[in-house]
């Protein structure tokens, strides 16, 4: 694996986004949605606190990442140019990498630009800086683990729509999945399984400010997981 060649195709996607006005749609989108959701309630607390906020953002993530990863393949396998791209001399697991990395650097132009919120509050009041920090981590490992499964989501259709759609429902399932409400209503033994694939469940324990290392392998497990499938995907078309 060559990091030249990830490199070369990372700054060809991630200048795809802001070719066009939809990147800063995304971004004004994201930010104004968040702002507004959160100042709702914020006055009316009357406390220094960003914890209503960073338990907005997997809800947010659940349309803004599919939104990011439902053209990566499907754009480039309606369009035909998917061909090109796979016959240079580059590896599948290159531009899989490639492609990801991207999404997540714009994921994180977005989350780097909302930092002018705990500003904000901590300038207004004493913030309690720990589970921000923890917060805006779990949020990065989160959106991650969203982009890998849309990526990999995006490769399976042409349709750029059925692309976003099916990331939405399959992000949706993989989060809600540990959540409370399901774990109380299966077995015991799917219980156990259930909480500990659910993408939420390691969210909030990271969101605490507690950095446990189990989530994070999960995390990092997880992502590599789909971004296999990814490759494996491309392994599978018709013209190699």
């Amino acid at each position: 694996m060559s990091w030249l060649r990830i490199k070369t195709i990372f700054k060809r996607e991630f200048a795809a986004y802001f070719n066009s006005p939809i990147a800063y749609i995304f971004i004004g989108v994201f930010l104004v949605v968040t702002m507004w959701l959160f100042f709702q309630g914020f006055f009316l607390n009357g406390q220094a606190t960003m914890r209503s906020y960073l338990s907005l953002l997997p809800w947010i993530f659940l349309f803004l990442t599919p939104a990011i990863t439902m053209r990566l393949w499907s754009e480039e396998k309606r369009s035909g140019t998917i061909e090109i791209l796979l016959t240079l001399p580059v590896k599948d697991e290159e531009v899989v990498l490639g492609k990801f990395l991207s999404s997540l650097a714009f994921l994180l132009v977005n989350l780097f630009l909302s930092l002018t919120l705990p500003i904000t509050i901590a300038i207004l009041g004493s913030l309690d800086l720990g589970p921000v920090i923890g917060g805006y981590i779990g949020a990065i490992f989160l959106g991650a683990a969203y982009l890998a499964l849309g990526s990999y989501i995006s490769a399976l259709t042409k349709n750029q729509i059925v692309a976003f759609l099916m990331a939405i429902v399959a992000s949706f399932i993989f989060f809600i999945i540990g959540s409370n409400m399901v774990i109380e209503s299966v077995s015991p033994w799917l219980a156990g399984i259930f909480a500990h694939l659910g993408l939420g469940a390691h969210f909030s324990n990271i969101a605490k400010g507690v950095i446990d290392s189990r989530d994070i392998i999960y995390y990092l497990t997880f992502i590599a997981f789909f971004l296999i499938l990814n490759v494996r995907a491309l392994a599978g078309r018709q013209w190699k």
